[in-house]
């Protein structure tokens, strides 16, 4: 199962029967970042890859904001009948915007590292975002590289991490510095109408993934559930612990 959409985004069908995961990964994921959520999910597990990363095509002008990656997922879920879905960081912004509009779209849903909610970003968010673009912009790839590998708990071996992630965000100047000055929904309470499940997983201690976002996220679902692990980057430190809880999450 693959397609794609007039935006330039693709997907990547893995797996087969019911139910359908969609997997919406997070802003310079490279594919393999983007297929950690879909490890050990049962049935079909459907993986975005947004315009300007992977083998997509360069993303339109004006493409970064939430309603229109929202509306990306929405098209996707429905071309592939996905219940359930998953969002990193970007891509939990897009889910959450399209449940805004059609709260009874999944079954479940799970949302990582949430990156904002209603409110905008906080300076040292936002003074991250600018120093990525500025090295994106000036093609600095060794302050890239230094910028990146900065993000990188000490002492955890991530091998290719570093070169593949910098080599996506030189795709994503314009990303970069539009994306963070967006939220995903204007007012917080237009999620009280969402019925399903949601699992809420943030970190400790991640500037870009603050815990108050992924506890203000939790709080606003009326079935929210929120999971925090203890570490800025979980994806890379606790890969197995957040396996395992979206795979009993989503099982039901």
């Amino acid at each position: 199962m693959t397609g794609s959409l007039a935006s330039g985004l693709r997907w990547q069908g893995h797996g087969r029967d019911l139910p359908v995961t969609l997997i919406a990964p997070g802003l310079g994921a490279t594919p393999g970042e983007a297929r950690i959520p879909a490890s050990g999910l049962s049935g079909t597990r459907v993986v975005v890859a947004f315009p300007s990363h992977g083998d997509a095509a360069d993303a339109p002008a004006g493409y970064w904001t939430y309603p229109t990656i929202g509306a990306d997922l929405e098209r996707v879920a429905d071309e592939v009948g996905a219940t359930r879905a998953v969002g990193v960081s970007m891509g939990a912004g897009g889910l959450t915007e399209l449940l805004t509009r059609r709260p009874d779209r999944f079954d479940r849903v799970a949302l990582l590292l949430p990156a904002a909610l209603d409110k905008p970003r906080a300076t040292p968010a936002m003074w991250a975002f600018e120093q990525l673009a500025d090295a994106v912009e000036a093609g600095d790839v060794n302050g890239l590289r230094e910028l990146v590998a900065a993000e990188v708990p000490a002492g955890i071996a991530v091998g290719e991490h570093v070169s593949s992630r910098v080599d996506a965000l030189m795709r994503l100047g314009d990303a970069l510095r539009t994306l963070p000055e967006q939220v995903p929904v204007n007012d917080a309470s237009a999620l009280q109408a969402v019925r399903a499940e949601v699992l809420v997983i943030g970190a400790v201690g991640d500037p870009l993934h603050p815990e108050q976002v992924a506890r203000d996220v939790a709080a606003a679902l009326p079935y929210g559930r929120l999971e925090l692990v203890d570490s800025p980057a979980p994806l890379l430190t606790h890969r197995r612990e957040i396996r395992s809880l979206l795979v009993e999450f989503l099982a039901g």
